[in-house]
């Protein structure tokens, strides 16, 4: 199945129910008055996010979404019934924006967040509501207010633990695949990757991972240069950044500087994540040139992780720190959420 991660689409919220203009009529009850209901209000469509969706496939078999209409209002006061709303499941992760200013309107990154993408029409007033002590056969009612309607436009950005970057054929697919039962595609040539491949890291004694294989990025990415936005926005909301080089290029230091370079082009704050320099086909080169590699990068103060994708080396010990590194966010993440909370209810106690 192909992997989407944008989309345009069309929203129409539910037109409100025309009110009734009807009067009350009984045998032996003359001038019975006006008994018109209201219109039902149309339905709103609203855009959920979940966890069980990855990829936003579903946009290409269907691009309009659109709500139930309200029903009209009839005599003996019967008010219309509501339109039904209109469900949207995407998947967490995605952003909703106007496709014309580039606005956006929503950002639904935990499961369950709820979007109101088109409001739905009120519904029309019956003629109750125009009797007066002047006019007590009102012969009107309005009509129902249309809904909503436009155009949309829905980014995915993937919510995964761990990104792996790097050049071309620098090894992450292979990588992925040693840490996960993942199965992407491997072979002896740049971009087998074309889109972003997802997989879950296990670990001994601590909560799992989801790991994301970012296609591979060129110098220029960050000006839409290859694959350029089509990766880049999927990196945004990782937390650990694994930044693999290919140990047995001969331009091994400019392919780090392009690496950082067009990460910092693209967004200042991804430098600012935690972030491990893998070196990767370790089994490829002299031990001798390995060290000198190694103490080039530790003097620029990179974290480094020897490994080989391929053998299995030194992939525990990535596993390793991956998971002590996890443990430690997610330890600052509830430190931070309790001091929040205890600073909320400090300014709700009253002063004595």
């Amino acid at each position: 199945m192909a992997f989407v991660d944008e989309a345009k689409f069309f929203v129409k919220a539910g037109d409100g129910g025309n009110g009734c203009a009807s009067f009350r009529r009984e045998k032996y009850v003359p001038k019975g008055g006006p008994n018109g209901g209201d219109g039902g209000k149309g339905g709103n469509v609203i855009i959920r996010a979940t966890k069980k969706l990855q990829s936003l496939i579903d946009f290409r078999y269907r691009s309009h979404f659109k709500a139930g209409n309200g029903i009209n209002g009839q005599g003996k006061d019967m008010h219309g019934k509501h339109g039904k709303d209109c469900m949207m499941e995407v998947p967490a992760g995605s952003v909703i924006k106007d496709p014309d200013s580039g606005e956006i309107l929503a950002d639904l990154v935990n499961d369950g967040d709820i979007f109101i993408a088109a409001y739905g029409g009120d519904g029309g007033l019956g003629n109750t509501h125009f009797a007066s002590g002047t006019n007590r056969t009102p012969r009107i009612a309005t009509k129902g207010r249309e809904g909503e309607e436009k155009w949309l436009k829905i980014e995915l950005k993937l919510i995964a633990d761990v990104g792996l970057v790097g050049l071309p054929n620098a090894g992450k697919s292979t990588l992925l695949s040693k840490l996960s039962a993942a199965n992407p595609k491997i072979a002896d040539y740049p971009f087998t990757t074309l889109e972003p491949q997802l997989g879950v890291l296990h670990f001994q004694y601590a909560d799992p991972c989801i790991i994301a294989d970012i296609p591979g990025l060129i110098e220029g990415a960050s000006q839409g240069v290859g694959l350029g936005h089509t990766f880049l926005r999927h990196i945004e909301r990782t937390r650990i950044l694994l930044h693999i080089v290919d140990v047995e290029s001969e331009t091994l230091e400019e392919d780090y500087r392009v690496l950082e370079n067009e990460l910092h082009s693209y967004k200042e704050d991804l430098l600012r994540k935690t972030h491990f320099l893998v070196l990767n086909k370790i089994d490829k080169i002299a031990p001798r040139k390995l060290k000198q590699i190694e103490k080039l990068f530790t003097s620029c103060g990179c974290n480094i992780v020897k490994i080989s994708a391929l053998t299995g080396a030194g992939i525990e010990e990535l596993k390793i720190k991956l998971a002590d590194t996890l443990e430690k966010h997610r330890a600052d993440c509830l430190d931070q959420s309790q001091n929040a909370n205890l600073c909320a209810g400090s300014e709700g106690e009253s002063v004595p």
